[in-house]
């Protein structure tokens, strides 16, 4: 049984031009995999970063364009490729959404280019943010997904599925992990903002709760005139330690996780049996 997975995230700066984004990720996944990657991970808004467009990019032709890129990026590295979010016009049943609003869908394709889960974001970011932006309201582009809990499994490592906001609603991950998660992921889109005051403490308050790994996979930069996310994509370890780390620059990290830290950390604190609250 395979004890270690080597993971990767590809952290950027995303525009409104889908072909621009596209080339950077087949740059970065390009030298992830040289270095060793097998599940790489890409942000929230990976291919577009425009919440207006979502509608118009979903429904045109270049929707099956990307997949199919996708899919031949996985094929190509024999990988385990993660698309963070991409706006969706579909459920997960095959039925089309009924409003006009998107679903914000990650997607893991599997190294045969199959597409192995889909997860559609559930909780939406509808706050009041002190920056250039003010307030953001989600919801007014993006449908709410199905309350489905999505865990896969990656040689031999169950993964749990998340987006973004999702990091705030701890019961989220415990569920996750009662399904047998071993590593979360969080591809993200964090406001500068929020991300400097709460994105390194949330990633690592579930790590350590859910006594698993976490990745946190982020867009960083100015994405247009209002709009700064906060990069710092980073990896916790089961007891909470910052294993890996970028800063506010496109870039990438791979590291592998060993399944004997997460057995290690249960045994020595087994917090999941001391559990007194349902």
């Amino acid at each position: 049984m395979t004890t270690t997975l080597t993971v990767a995230a590809i952290q950027l700066t995303s525009t409104n031009c889908w072909q621009d984004n596209l080339n950077q990720v087949k740059q970065l996944v390009a030298a992830a995999v040289n270095d060793g990657a097998r599940l790489v991970v890409l942000p929230e808004n990976v291919f577009l970063f425009n919440g207006k467009g979502m509608r118009d990019l979903a429904e045109s032709p270049d929707q099956a364009a990307l997949f199919e890129e996708m899919r031949g990026l996985a094929i190509k590295h024999a990988i385990y490729l993660v698309v963070g979010s991409h706006p969706s016009l579909l459920r997960p049943n095959g039925d089309k959404v009924s409003d006009r609003r998107v679903r914000q869908t990650c997607w893991v394709i599997r190294p045969d280019g199959c597409l192995l889960e889909r997860y559609d974001k559930i909780h939406l970011f509808d706050v009041t943010v002190n920056d250039k932006a003010a307030s953001y309201k989600e919801s007014d582009v993006i449908g709410l997904g199905e309350l489905a809990l999505k865990v896969v499994e990656v040689d031999g490592f169950k993964v749990g599925l998340s987006i973004c906001y999702d990091l705030r609603f701890p019961e989220l991950y415990r569920a996750l992990v009662t399904l047998g998660a071993e590593i979360l992921l969080v591809p993200a889109a964090f406001t500068y903002v929020t991300g400097k005051a709460h994105w390194s403490i949330l990633l690592a308050a579930r790590a350590i709760e859910n006594q698993c790994y976490v990745l946190g996979v982020g867009q960083c930069g100015w994405h247009n005139e209002t709009r700064q996310t906060y990069g710092n994509s980073a990896l916790y370890s089961p007891w909470g330690e910052c294993l890996a780390n970028l800063g506010e620059a496109p870039s990438y990290f791979v590291f592998a996780v060993d399944k004997q830290q997460i057995s290690e950390s249960r045994q020595k604190m087994p917090c999941f049996s001391h559990r007194r609250l349902i």
